[in-house]
């Protein structure tokens, strides 16, 4: 099961990975878009890792198709995140640092379903998503692509 460990600067033992996450709204803006995590069973927006060869853009929407079968348009980057006081634990023991970059994006097409890595995908009222414990912060990832901010947050 993927978990996260915490400790002061616990991050000098982990591998550096960039990761991405997409925060989508519902047409009203009153709904985000959410998907339950096969491996531990957490609710948090639909993202992953940057693979290499790839932008992070092009990432982004790459894993928002595969966890939810939508396509998507980038539209503005929403944050920056990182903790060097926590490590994200897999199933094989491997330790990743993750520096995350939060876009928002439109649906361009599909309907939201299931894959190999979801157990749940649903859209949640903004109010009832911000006070989720999501996985990995994901709720302040929601919180700053509402804040209606010109520039991205970086925490």
């Amino acid at each position: 099961m993927t978990q996260i460990i915490y400790g002061e600067r616990i991050s000098k033992q982990a591998k550096l990975r960039l990761g991405c996450s997409a925060t989508l709204f519902n047409d009203e803006r009153n709904q985000v878009l959410l998907t339950r995590r096969k491996d531990n069973g957490s609710w948090c927006l639909p993202g992953g890792m940057v693979e290499v060869g790839e932008s992070v853009s092009e990432s982004c929407a790459r894993e928002v198709l595969e966890e939810t079968g939508l396509e998507v348009h980038i539209l503005r980057l929403t944050g920056v995140y990182s903790d060097p006081n926590q490590v994200i634990v897999y199933p094989d023991g491997n330790q990743a640092f993750i520096v995350v970059l939060n876009f928002e994006v439109k649906l361009i097409s599909g309907e939201p379903g299931l894959s190999s890595e979801t157990i749940g995908v649903d859209w949640f009222k903004l109010s009832e998503a911000v006070e989720m414990d999501l996985f990995h912060g994901h709720a302040q990832h929601i919180r700053d692509a509402v804040a209606g901010r010109e520039g991205a947050f970086i925490r």
